[in-house]
């Protein structure tokens, strides 16, 4: 027992303990340097955050000063010097005020708003993030307080992000997106709150002594506004994390009931649309050439209401209503079984249609419509058969495809699109043209 209790004695190693106050004390300070490292550690954070660089941001957050005035409101905790902790506070705010300023001032007049993995990445805090915040404050608070500093700060640094928070907050105000300025802002009031917590918690076990005599109705108060921060930040966060963990089973699931149903039958899903909504969950899908009647909808909903991570959600399944030319061909001569004037007349309607196929006259807007319903992005599209001449004056036939769009379509997305037009103009040869 008393050998396991020297394995875990954090009293061997430590520094001065005057020494480690006036540390503290030294880098709650935001005036002059800090100030200016401040400044231009938002700044870098903020360009990193701007071009989705990972690695410009952990630069930003190694050279950021903010956690001094953190770990030196939970040492003034931990001691109650009040004193101490009111300055502490005071300049953390100042810190939180210049550093939202900043980052709102760089991504209003930045040209680039769009956004990015990593701006995503800091507003949705969860119980994980309570947990990295704490255990990182722990150890930042030992690293403080020992003779040899070691290279525990930087990684702390790292792992309790405060920067990219703050600067995902002023794109928030920037942009008017306060769903992302609450996000990131929680994120960073749950790494100050639980750094701070940390730092009182080894403060008090360190048994450092308080700066003077306080009565029992105050540490009662501290011990009650502890505990009401710990219960302000983990039930939020709690909740949020419960529901980040449904989205992935949801998801999860919805790939298998795709594989189960339909890839492992040989249809081809070409557009698939989810949204995890716990009021209203939606499973949007369209098929290559597989088309599904009242009867096998019916039967698939009811197999996402036996899964209990899908229950509930809503299967829409995109269908063009309108006769292909194969399908109408089919009918036409299916039919074909009546008056001989019936069989001329019918067979009429087919060279007709062969006819407009040849001649080029493709019903260019219902093509349009059929292919927004399964690329939305599209604007207008152009259909027209031609001849590519090559060197070799051979002529080879192709079916030119011209669409407009705001964005280009990904690679998989264009195979999609030339796939399904193939199916639905009966050729071969569509080939995928973007207008400049």
């Amino acid at each position: 027992m008393r050998r396991i209790t020297d394995i875990l004695n954090l009293k061997e190693g430590e520094d001065d303990r005057a020494r480690t106050l006036e540390n503290v004390k030294k880098n709650i300070e935001f005036k002059g340097a800090n100030l200016w490292i401040l400044a231009c550690a938002i700044i870098v954070a903020s360009v990193g955050l701007n071009v989705n660089s990972t690695a410009v941001i952990i630069g930003a957050m190694l050279i950021s000063p903010l956690m001094g005035p953190i770990l030196g409101a939970g040492f003034a905790l931990g001691i109650y010097d009040f004193k101490l902790l009111k300055k502490s506070l005071k300049n953390l705010l100042n810190a939180t005020a210049v550093s939202l300023t900043v980052s709102t001032l760089y991504f209003y007049l930045s040209p680039f708003k769009d956004v990015q993995s990593e701006l995503l990445a800091r507003t949705s805090p969860n119980i994980y993030d309570i947990l990295i915040a704490f255990f990182g404050g722990i150890v930042g608070v030992i690293a403080i307080t020992r003779a040899e500093k070691g290279n525990p700060i930087p990684g702390v640094a790292i792992a309790t992000a405060l920067m990219p928070p703050l600067c995902t907050a002023g794109y928030g105000i920037a942009t008017s997106q306060w769903t992302f300025f609450l996000g990131a802002f929680y994120l960073y009031c749950i790494n100050c709150v639980f750094i701070g917590i940390a730092t009182f918690l080894i403060i008090k076990y360190l048994n450092y002594p308080a700066v003077k005599q306080v009565d029992e109705k105050q540490q009662k108060r501290v011990k009650f506004i502890i505990a009401f921060l710990i219960t302000a930040m983990l039930l939020p966060s709690g909740y949020l994390a419960f529901s980040l963990y449904r989205e992935q089973q949801f998801k999860k699931n919805v790939e298998l009931f795709i594989e189960n149903e339909f890839s492992s039958k040989g249809y081809t899903v070409v557009y698939k649309k989810t949204d995890f909504n716990p009021k209203k969950k939606k499973i949007e899908l369209a098929f290559l050439s597989k088309r599904f009647d009242s009867l096998e909808i019916k039967a698939l909903k009811d197999k996402i209401n036996d899964n209990q991570y899908l229950k509930g959600a809503y299967l829409f399944i995109r269908q063009d209503t309108t006769d292909r030319f194969n399908a109408l061909k089919g009918d036409i001569l299916s039919q074909i079984k009546g008056s001989e004037n019936e069989m001329n007349l019918k067979d009429v309607k087919i060279m007709q249609l062969e006819k407009q196929l040849a001649a080029n006259k493709f019903d260019s807007k219902q093509l349009l419509k059929e292919s927004r319903a399964l690329f939305p992005s599209i604007i207008s599209l152009s259909i027209t058969k031609s001849t590519l001449t090559t060197q070799k004056d051979s002529l080879i036939p192709l079916t030119a495809v011209i669409y407009d769009s705001p964005r280009s379509l990904s690679i998989p997305d264009q195979e999609k699109l030339r796939n399904w037009l193939n199916q639905r103009l009966m050729v071969k040869d569509v080939e995928l043209f973007k207008k400049q």
